[in-house]
Parts: C-alpha cells; sequence; structure tokens
C-alpha cells in the first residue's frame, strides 16, 4: 500500500496532478482492489486506512491512490481506473447517470464557517469572495444553503482542497473567509482566534463523505464488499465506545509514521471531538439517505423533490445490512 504523506499549496497539487497523469497502476495478478481517495491521506482520513488495513489483514488486497480533489477520485471510477472511492458522489451519479453506489457514511458533514474578523456577520460577505474546498462537494453545499437563509450573494467562488490548506490560507492572509472541518476550525482559532471567528452555520448534518464503489464491482465482488463494510461498520461502532481505539491502531499498524510527533498527538483528540460532534454515524450511514437527498436538493446539488429520489438509485445497502445483522448492537 502507498502512503502520501500530507503536502500544501502548488507543491502538493503538482505532485499529484504528475502521479495521475501515469494513471492509477493496473490491476495485478493478485487483483488488487483499487481505491481512490478524493483527500489529502491524514488524521482525518486515518480512520478509514486502519479499516482498510483490517480488512486487508483478513484478505482484502488493496492499492490507495490519493486525489488532490474530489472530483478526480470519482472519475477515477467514472472511467474504471479505481473500484472504491471516497467522497460525495449523489451529484454525477443523478445528472450523469453513471452506476455508482454509496455502501458506508465515512463521515458527516460537521463543518464550521470562518471568516477574518472583518466580516462581522454573513451580511458583510455579501459580494465578498469566498472558499470552499472544490466545486459540487459539502462545503459549497453549505455555503449555498447559508447564502439563501442570510439573503447573500457570494463574490468570486475559490476552490482550495484540505481543509488544513485552507486554514493556512487563512493565516497567510491568501483568503478571508471559508468553511473547514472540526479539527482545523480549533487549530485555526488556537493558533489565530484573535484574528478570525466563527459564523452561525447549519444545525443538519448530513453526509460528507461517502464510501462507494462502481455497481459492477459490487455485483462481481460481493464477498470483498461485505468484507471492506463489515470491517468499516466494526471499527465505528468501536470508536463511538471508544475513540481513542484509532491511536491504538494506528499505531500497532504504523500509519502515518511519517507524521511529526505534534500530528498524531491530535488523533486521539480529533476522533473523540468527533464522535461528541455526531461527526461518525455507528450505524454507517444506514438511514442517512433520505436527510442527504432532503439537504442536497436544497443545495442545488441534487434536482428534487426530496421525496421523488430513490436510495435504490443512489445505495447499495445489502453490504452495510448484512454487516449490521452479523456485528448486532
Amino acid at each position: 500500500m502507498r502512503i502520501w504523506t500530507k503536502m500544501t499549496g502548488t507543491l502538493a497539487a503538482g505532485v499529484v496532478a504528475a502521479t495521475i497523469g501515469f494513471g492509477i497502476p493496473a490491476v495485478s495478478a493478485q487483483e488488487k482492489v483499487r481505491v481512490a481517495l478524493g483527500d489529502v491521506v491524514s488524521v482525518e482520513t486515518l480512520a478509514f486506512l486502519v479499516a482498510l488495513d483490517r480488512a486487508k489483514e483478513k484478505g482484502l488486497d488493496y492499492e490507495l491512490t490519493s486525489f488532490a480533489e474530489e472530483e478526480l477520485a470519482i472519475q477515477a471510477l467514472v472511467s474504471g481506473q479505481a473500484d472504491i472511492g471516497v467522497g460525495t458522489p449523489y451529484t454525477i451519479i443523478q445528472k450523469a447517470k453513471v452506476p455508482l453506489r454509496a455502501v458506508f457514511q465515512m463521515s458527516r458533514l460537521v463543518f464550521f464557517p470562518v471568516a477574518s474578523n472583518e466580516y462581522k456577520s454573513w451580511k458583510d460577505l455579501d459580494g465578498q469572495p469566498f472558499t470552499f474546498h472544490a466545486r459540487g462537494t459539502g462545503t459549497e453545499a453549505i455555503g449555498n444553503i447559508i447564502a439563501e437563509r442570510e439573503g447573500i450573494e457570494f463574490g468570486q467562488r475559490n476552490y482550495v482542497p484540505g481543509s488544513e490548506n485552507r486554514i493556512i490560507a487563512m493565516m497567510n492572509g491568501t483568503i478571508n473567509a471559508t468553511i473547514v472541518d472540526l479539527a482545523n476550525k480549533n487549530i485555526l482559532m488556537a493558533k489565530a482566534g484573535d484574528k478570525f471567528q466563527v459564523l452561525p452555520g447549519l444545525d443538519a448534518k448530513p453526509s460528507d463523505e461517502l464510501i462507494f464503489a462502481s455497481q459492477e464491482w459490487l455485483t462481481d465482488n460481493p464477498e470483498q464488499a461485505d468484507l471492506l463494510v463489515e470491517e468499516l461498520l466494526g471499527l465505528w461502532k468501536e470508536m463511538n465506545e471508544d475513540p481513542s481505539i484509532i491511536e491504538t491502531e494506528r499505531a500497532k499498524r504504523d500509519l502515518l509514521s511519517d507524521q511529526p510527533q505534534e500530528i498524531l498527538d491530535e488523533v486521539t483528540p480529533f476522533y473523540t471531538e468527533g464522535v461528541e460532534n455526531d461527526l461518525f454515524d455507528p450505524k454507517g450511514g444506514m438511514d442517512t439517505a433520505k436527510a442527504d437527498f432532503e439537504f442536497y436538493t436544497k443545495a442545488g446539488q441534487l434536482d428534487g423533490p426530496a421525496d421523488s429520489l430513490k436510495v435504490e438509485d443512489f445505495w447499495d445497502l445489502g453490504p452495510l445490512q448484512r454487516a449490521e445483522q452479523k456485528l448486532g448492537g
């Protein structure tokens, strides 16, 4: 398995783009499961890496490729270069009618709008530049809903993948308003809370990151799909009982070993606060589809009405249902 370290700015974009140019390696003789991660490998994606490694111990041979943008990870599945992806593929499933299906909810959309102190309220951001993770992602959906709620329109929309990259840009003065995840909101406010503030966000907590797969792969590889989802669900249940399990498993499996100790020290606090803020559903998103439809239709990323959308057109709940029946609880 190849793990990419965290990189920021143009260096990260350049390295990732170069790798994409060569393409994802072809499936080996062992038929490796090709996993496309639409984000940098980091503390925030560590739980997924742990679940993958647990599954590998039970026979799921995989290869992970990290992309600079979620759209590229989704495109890897659309083009048949990957089997499993991480992202939010609702829009492309509906509009491009591609046979992708979500199988597990990796995280809920618990994000926080942050802005420099020159903006006293959302009204002050009317017509002002705003930075999101990527086009069509959860951060932009939140922005769209808040803008409608507040009766404002953003000015130029900019896109910088990775919450950690956006808070660096905030502290460097490159951007003044964005939406970031829980961990990076805390870092920003701890390091520069005198310069920035958290603006009112949303109460709803729809899916942020989903584990999804091509329908063809799910049909052809039911045992592998069940194994992966079972390990994900089992770990998510354990994590909600004891968030420190992620650091225990990280150390045991030597994951993120190239990261500085100050980053690794954040693992247990991040997952502890994540559990406290309902970031990780112990049911793996079993009942999330309808709420997601409501949120993403309001955000303009799904064509509604929400109650006209069918769960089976976006999700394959079979692996999750079988995992829940096996694990119980």
